[in-house]
């Protein structure tokens, strides 16, 4: 099983996300990526953050946490959805490290109907609001975009 980081930006009740396409869909993504060996979480969404969209950020507890099953890539994804604070610069996409094609500040409330990767909208609007405690969610049902 793969682990995959990701963070949580939020700046005046929106929350940073990255916007793709697959075909005919439209895909919003929270900010991440794959760790380089000998990485920790934190430090590879820093990188990652540093490298694609050009910002710096400090990285804060652990919010979600779930698993994605792909049967038809007979594999599976642990996604670990952190807090993190931009500390410095302006989120730009860099073509050369992401096919990302914009950064969007999209309103917190609104996350739970994207179209979103990982799909844990519903479960940071129950964190945000109190009605989820515990940070582990299990299986995320998550559409494939292959």
């Amino acid at each position: 099983m793969k682990v995959r980081p990701a963070v949580v930006l939020v700046e005046n009740d929106h929350v940073l996300l990255t916007r793709y396409e697959y075909g005919d869909q439209t895909v919003f993504q929270l900010p991440g990526g794959n760790p380089d060996p000998g990485e920790t979480l934190p430090e590879t969404l820093m990188r990652e953050l540093r490298e694609e969209l050009g910002i710096e950020i400090e990285v804060q507890g652990l919010l979600v946490m779930g698993e994605v099953l792909l049967p038809q890539l007979k594999q599976g994804v642990l996604h670990c959805v952190f807090l993190g604070t931009l500390v410095g610069g302006i989120p730009r996409i860099n073509p050369a490290e992401t096919t990302a094609l914009e950064v969007v500040w999209q309103p917190l409330p609104s996350i739970a109907g994207l179209n979103l990767y990982p799909n844990v909208g519903v479960e940071l609007l129950e964190l945000v609001t109190g009605v989820r405690s515990s940070p582990y969610m299990g299986k995320i049902r998550q559409e494939w975009f292959g």
